[in-house]
């Protein structure tokens, strides 16, 4: 490792500095990521009828917690999106997906521990059904991972107020509209703590095809729409 200059070995502090700024987003995007997931089950397992409002109000608030450190993603999805618009990179981005992952394991271990299971069986489309919550999955992780970029990295809003709401009333909306179809999980740790803890079939994993699509899609439209913002 080099200074800017590339003439001098990078000192100690500076090489200390950028772990710990590192260990820092990874830790946050682990309990945002957390909160998320264990809301998702949570709210499912108690079969409250406010499921949607407390999974888009759960993301809402640890967005504008976290997002000034990690830029709050919570999801292996909008991380990507982040990528390929170009304003994470590579090493921290595999960094970000193996602490949502994880969270997402760990809350739905949570979940199981300490929320009784309802009597619904565990979501897992197939035929037509499988085909639209491809579908709809795809549409709003897209739609998620667009605004994101939007609210969250453009130069156009370097200091706005609303990203957190933004972002939480996009899961907010879908979870609404198309929750009844897919599940409403727009993301891949909910996907993966969501079947670990028994609301989706395992079957269900298939999601993160679309929704990884999403996010790859949402990158590029943004860097289409926003060529001078690098």
């Amino acid at each position: 490792m080099t200074t800017t200059a590339g003439v001098f070995p990078a000192s100690p502090q500076t090489v200390t500095a950028h772990l710990n700024r590192t260990t820092r987003k990874l830790v946050v995007e682990f309990i945002g990521t957390f909160f998320l997931v264990f809301t998702v089950g949570a709210s499912a397992r108690t079969v409250t009828s406010l499921a949607p409002l407390a999974i888009g109000a759960a993301l809402m608030v640890m967005v504008y917690a976290g997002g000034h450190i990690s830029g709050g993603h919570y999801n292996p999805a909008v991380t990507l999106a982040a990528l390929v618009r170009g304003r994470i990179n590579g090493g921290d981005a595999i960094g970000y997906w193996a602490a949502q992952l994880v969270a997402g394991l760990v809350a739905a271990y949570v979940v199981r521990a300490t929320v009784p299971p309802s009597p619904a069986h565990a979501l897992a489309p197939q035929g037509h059904a499988l085909v639209s919550a491809l579908v709809v999955e795809l549409l709003f992780t897209f739609a998620l991972a667009y605004v994101v970029l939007n609210v969250a990295t453009s130069k156009d809003h370097p200091d706005n107020s609303f990203y957190g709401l933004a972002i939480g009333f996009t899961v907010l909306a879908g979870a609404i509209a198309v929750g009844g179809i897919s599940g409403g999980a727009f993301n891949p740790a909910v996907v993966l703590g969501g079947a670990a803890m028994g609301l989706f079939g395992w079957s269900t994993l298939i999601y993160l095809v679309p929704q990884l699509i999403a996010g790859v899609t949402a990158g590029l439209v943004f860097r289409a729409l926003n060529p001078a913002d690098k």
